[in-house]
């Protein structure tokens, strides 16, 4: 059989490319496996309300904030957003991480995260985000989640 060294040539390199990553120094391996990063989407100071089913909606707007509301502690204002003070009581908390799952996707613009302290200190839940959003909760949210 007769080979063609053009073709033993083409064979070579291509087996030999899909083996170079391993003979790259890493930092220039990483630079092909790892293309920069896409920009950021930012999403408008909005509430997409169709992020959530209508029975959804109800749950989230009608049952649990105003619950939330009127669980709720104390608040403190962060220098992006605010921080709510509840009870360290495990109903609390699931409603605290059910009414966050769902503003995450009506509200994909805010850092929300539930908190609880050690030693069965208090469940804080805190809404902050970038520029703008600490301005937002104050105008979107209702004046008795900043009562004293």
């Amino acid at each position: 059989m007769k080979i063609n060294f053009n073709s033993a040539i083409a064979v070579i390199a291509l087996t030999g490319a899909s083996l170079m990553p391993n003979f790259l120094p890493a930092r220039a391996s990483a630079q092909i496996s790892n293309p920069a990063p896409a920009a950021k989407h930012e999403s408008p100071f909005a509430c997409d309300r169709m992020a959530l089913t209508p029975e959804e909606r109800k749950r989230h707007f009608d049952e649990l904030s105003p619950q939330l509301r009127s669980l709720r502690k104390s608040f403190r204002e962060l220098p992006d957003g605010y921080e709510f003070e509840y009870s360290a009581d495990k109903t609390t908390y699931k409603l605290l991480n059910e009414w966050a799952v769902d503003e995450r996707l009506c509200c994909p613009f805010f850092d929300i995260s539930v908190r609880a302290e050690r030693e069965g200190g208090p469940i804080w839940l805190r809404l902050t985000g970038r520029e703008g959003t600490k301005q937002f909760i104050r105008a979107d949210f209702p004046a008795p989640w900043f009562q004293k």
